[in-house]
């Protein structure tokens, strides 16, 4: 797979814009039917034969490739948003159109329960949660109560609460998800996790990181007064999101792991 990353807001050139990047994979592709065309033509001249319909095989090996180009899938655009952004998925959809180059774009990674195991590490290694609730040793400043924070509205919201409620099987303590993007909505939710007995509390974003607004995050963990852990970022699990939407987007199985995660 050829995996490459497309910014919506991309400057061209240390960020190159998604449309740019499409344009591109196109223009190679093209180039590379183009030659595959051209060694067919010149192996049938060589061979000097043709069939029995008097076709050359230099004529029907081109219009099999002129062929293919017409059918290949130039690309498969997977939005890095760890759940439903209609603004940002406007402007994601809006450079696949612009680029004319017919690529598919997929839905976004969450909910997910490998987004769950990815909020859950993140808690873990800023001392936020045990690694692993099973082990027996405790953690003085785990929390016990989570603010399970995303942006992206309402919508969001919900599809956040999905993945706080595999977050707190895992961690076995309440999470109520809230909207970065909604003034006073983070503090607002810890308020309430306090009200219902949790006194240690802490904002876990489920977020990858680069649709946050710089600063947004640590503010809003400040107005609530709670700790805060880290976004998804370059975490494996959402490799495995990646790859597993896009052999779902083209059909592709894949073998399944006893815990039903993609086997490496």
């Amino acid at each position: 797979m050829d995996a490459r990353i497309g910014y919506v807001e991309g400057d061209g050139e240390e960020f190159p814009t998604l449309d740019g990047v499409l344009a591109q994979a196109a223009a190679e592709q093209d180039a590379a039917a183009a030659r595959a065309a051209e060694l067919a033509e010149l192996a049938a001249a060589e061979a000097g034969s043709e069939d029995e319909s008097g076709s050359s095989p230099a004529a029907g090996a081109a219009e099999t490739q002129h062929l293919g180009a017409e059918q290949r899938l130039v690309a498969v655009v997977i939005p890095l948003l760890a759940g439903p952004d209609a603004a940002q998925m406007r402007q994601i959809r809006q450079a696949v159109l612009s680029s004319g180059t017919g690529a598919e774009l997929t839905d976004v990674l969450g909910p997910h329960p490998l987004l769950a195991e990815g909020v859950h590490v993140k808690l873990s290694e800023a001392g936020l949660a045990r690694a692993d609730r099973a082990r027996l040793f405790t953690v003085a400043t785990a929390a016990d109560g989570i603010v399970l924070a995303t942006v992206g509205g309402e919508e969001a919201v919900q599809a956040a609460g999905i993945t706080g409620m595999l977050l707190a099987a895992r961690l076995a303590v309440p999470v109520l998800a809230a909207g970065l993007d909604e003034a006073g909505a983070v503090a607002r939710i810890a308020e309430q996790l306090r009200e219902s007995g949790s006194t240690q509390l802490a904002v876990a974003p489920c977020l990858i990181g680069p649709e946050v607004p710089e600063g947004l995050l640590d503010a809003a963990a400040q107005e609530a007064g709670c700790a805060v852990a880290e976004p998804l970022g370059a975490y494996p699990a959402v490799g495995k999101l990646v790859a597993s939407t896009y052999a779902a987007k083209l059909g592709i199985g894949q073998q399944q792991s006893p815990q039903g995660m993609a086997a490496r």
